[in-house]
């Protein structure tokens, strides 16, 4: 069985010095190995067989054949480092709380502890007859998130 963590020691180094950040690796049965990686400006098909050769060539397919996967997360998969919070900020995310609770909007930061995330609804404002547009800043600790992903507009 190939071990995970030479796995993930074996990327770590193809990426030391970059700026790429390892997203996921994950080592499943049949020695089917995926790596997801990514950066602040994204990655090229270029980039990601170079990396690929540069981990296949720590591993050793005479002791055991495997299948080796690298890519980026793509836009519908939940972040799940903290580095996709920031490679993102400016654009719109859904934020799914823990309590069950969604929020949509414009992520204005992220810090390890919190992000930051502005919405824009129509309410009820005392005085006025309709709803007016109202903008509200979100300050979210990371635990209380369950999940959050980029919103895909298609305007």
């Amino acid at each position: 069985m190939i071990n995970e963590a030479l796995v993930k020691q074996l990327a770590e180094e193809a990426i030391q010095g970059s700026s790429y950040f390892l997203v996921e690796v994950a080592v499943n049965p049949g020695a089917k190995i995926n790596i997801e990686l990514d950066s602040p400006n994204g990655i090229t098909i270029e980039e990601v067989r170079k990396i690929s050769r540069q981990v296949e060539s720590g591993l050793d397919r005479d002791k055991e054949d495997f299948e080796l996967t690298v890519s980026s997360p793509g836009l519908e998969k939940p972040f799940r480092v903290f580095p996709q919070y920031l490679k993102n900020v400016g654009r719109k995310v859904s934020v799914e709380l823990i309590d069950g609770k969604k929020l949509e909007g414009q992520l204005l930061g992220a810090t390890e502890v919190e992000i930051e995330v502005e919405t824009k609804g129509k309410e009820k404002v005392e005085g006025k007859k309709s709803k007016q547009e109202v903008i509200r800043k979100h300050a979210i600790k990371m635990s209380d998130i369950k999940q959050t992903k980029v919103l895909i507009s298609f305007k």
